[in-house]
């Protein structure tokens, strides 16, 4: 069709075919997928944040057993607890990782002693690509579609300025997220008292959603709490939540607390 005067030549131009829908990977935390839409978009990463103590750890592993129940491997990067300690608490939980690890289900890598050492004057470059080669390797290695670093902070290499530490993390997710292709959830702990979403103030821009677990006191009584922040493309109002701890099954979500 040929246009006169102002109007535009058209004549054989397609309208863009329709994006692909979201591939949706399902957390397996109960109560929780059909909040967020039905799970976490695949190959993004994702921030869980909260004062110690607050359930990040089980959050996350709770993440991986699921995915291993339903034949989705996962590599977890267990930064700041001892690997055999890290065993034992989850098997008086109610998970044995062990028998997943045999079965190529799951991957726990710990840093070695001396990598911070060895990085601390390396470039940011450096540091992520020898951090990203080894995860990728691994996650190669029994197909991971699933990765956990628990917690980001210790990963930074000594005392750094803030620009510094936010570039880095920034080239840390981008990398995981374009070099493996995993869904991830990163764990950043907040000062206590402080009312800010993470520990270096970047982690929540990076993320596809951010997910804040806390510990509130109502009426003298200590309550868990689950409040989602962010789910990018995802149909979810920010909301708090209420939710519990429970041996073998990890984070059950409650329902909403109602203010």
């Amino acid at each position: 069709m040929a246009l006169r005067g102002n109007e535009v030549e058209v004549e054989g131009i397609k309208e863009p075919p329709p994006p692909p829908p979201l591939i949706l990977t399902p957390t397996g935390i109960e109560g929780l997928d059909g909040i967020i839409g039905g799970g976490f978009i695949k190959g993004r990463t994702y921030l869980v944040a909260g004062e110690t103590g607050t359930g990040k750890t089980i959050f996350s592993l709770n993440y991986l057993v699921y995915g291993a129940s339903i034949g989705e491997p996962g590599v977890y990067l267990l930064v700041d607890e001892d690997y055999e300690d890290f065993i034992g608490g989850a098997l008086s939980f109610g998970w044995d990782l062990e028998a997943l690890i045999k079965k190529n289900l799951l991957s726990i890598l710990t840093l070695l002693p001396d990598f911070a050492e060895k990085m601390k004057d390396k470039p940011i470059e450096t540091i992520v690509k020898s951090l990203v080669f080894n995860l990728k390797n691994e996650a190669m290695r029994i197909g991971a579609k699933r990765l956990v670093i628990d917690p980001v902070a210790p990963l930074i290499m000594g005392e750094r300025d803030p620009t510094w530490t936010r570039s880095y993390i920034r080239n840390l997710v981008i990398s995981i997220e374009k070099e493996i292709g995993t869904t991830n959830i990163i764990t950043s702990e907040i000062p206590t008292g402080s009312n800010a979403l993470s520990r270096f103030g970047v982690e929540e821009f990076l993320a596809a959603g951010v997910i804040v677990l806390g510990i509130e006191r109502i009426k003298g009584e200590f309550i868990r709490t689950l409040f989602i922040r962010k789910m990018r493309w995802r149909p979810v109002k920010p909301a708090m939540y209420l939710f519990k701890i429970e041996t073998g099954r990890g984070i059950v979500v409650d329902g909403k607390i109602k203010v």
